[in-house]
């Protein structure tokens, strides 16, 4: 009769729930995960209070996100994509403390350009270089980038050139092409420094070369093929060279320095910005801590649930938190593998799809089966 008693009091008790999800990444963007939760959450508990708060760990999101912390307007720019073809490309701008916010993906990501159409090789980040010069003309004194979704895997060379940096092999003829940097034998700097601040979102801790390098690891994903791994890594291997014996600072194994296909290595190497853990960057500004504080249970999610979830990804670290303070945290995902290492943060998780038939379609229709899912958690939760 006492655990009814409780069973009941829980189920009528007004809770504050925290709704912190990423991305569910091809399908929807943090917002609409959270508003989906929400809907679902609030047709089975309606007498509860829900803070929605979309996260992003520096990858697809991390401008409007970012943006919709600090109060930023939206602005755009002209500039190319990784293929160089004409883009206008959104940035943010938060006039009081003059902070721009720039998101990579909407520059040179990988899913702006058709699948399979351009090589690795071909692309570059010179795009990405013209919305940071628009940036700072427009009188940015900070300067914070999100670098994840990139289509590229030059290093940031792109960037340094469309900067004003010059590249020259030993014959002293210009290297314009990330893929022809074995020669180069020189590396110069443009005369005015235009960007003083630089914050960079990294989210992966990987170092430029390497069998754990971007290359390697992360280039596949955007058409790299083993025959090319060994013709990019000497070409990124040679570019880090230079500039180590130039610049006296090495920045190859810098955590993140192979974040973005290399990217991560070269804002830090060709503009000494500082790298941060793209969730570390989003908590700050979200005060993430206070907010736990005042909730009773945290939802969050994203496309796949397992135990990558758990080696440093904004989910995985939102769990960790809440289960530091004691909170019942409650995980959805596209798909859930790896339940058992889950279990140790998460006090629960859900799956859109519990199996390989409904997967495809709970991917196409993403917001209802993700409120259906809510809906049922919020049932579930006089079980917790």
């Amino acid at each position: 009769m006492e655990a009814r008693r409780k069973t009941l009091s829980k189920l009528v008790m007004s809770l504050r729930v925290l709704i912190v999800p990423d991305k569910f990444k091809g399908t929807l963007t943090a917002q609409a995960a959270a508003d989906a939760i929400a809907r679902g959450w609030r047709k089975a508990r309606p007498g509860d209070r829900l803070e929605l708060l979309p996260m992003s760990d520096g990858g697809d999101g991390f401008g409007e996100v970012l943006a919709d912390l600090l109060g930023a307007r939206r602005k755009s720019v002209r500039t190319v994509d990784a293929a160089h073809r004409p883009l206008t490309a959104p940035w943010w701008w938060e006039p009081r403390t003059k902070t721009a916010i720039i998101e990579s993906a909407k520059v040179v990501g990988l899913a702006l350009l058709p699948r399979g159409k351009f090589h690795p090789f071909e692309l570059d980040t010179f795009g990405l270089g013209a919305a940071l010069e628009a940036a700072a003309a427009n009188g940015a004194r900070h300067i914070l980038v999100g670098i994840g979704g990139s289509a590229t895997n030059d290093a940031g060379f792109g960037v340094a050139r469309a900067l004003g940096w010059k590249f020259f092999d030993r014959a002293g003829a210009a290297i314009e092409s990330w893929t022809d940097l074995p020669p180069l034998s020189r590396a110069v700097a443009p005369r005015r420094k235009l960007i003083r601040d630089l914050r960079v979102a990294v989210d992966v801790q990987n170092p430029l070369l390497g069998v754990r390098g971007c290359s390697r690891i992360y280039g596949p994903q955007k058409g790299l093929r083993k025959r090319d791994f060994a013709r990019s890594e000497m070409c990124l291997r040679r570019l880090a060279d230079i500039l180590a014996r130039d610049l006296g600072r090495d920045d190859r194994r810098e955590p993140g320095a192979g974040a973005a296909g290399g990217l991560g290595f070269g804002l830090r190497a060709f503009l000494s910005a500082r790298l941060l853990p793209g969730f570390d960057l989003f908590a700050t500004h979200a005060a993430l801590d206070r907010r736990l504080r005042m909730c009773d249970v945290v939802i969050t999610g994203e496309g796949a649930l397992d135990r990558s979830t758990l080696m440093g990804k904004g989910v995985g670290e939102i769990a960790r938190r809440a289960r530091a303070r004691g909170l019942p945290c409650i995980g959805l995902g596209g798909v859930v593998n790896d339940r058992a290492s889950l279990t140790r943060l998460f006090t629960e998780t859900h799956a859109l799809a519990p199996d390989l038939t409904d997967g495809e379609s709970a991917m196409r229709q993403a917001a209802p089966w993700l409120e259906l899912l809510s809906n049922r958690a919020a049932r579930s939760l006089a079980l917790l």
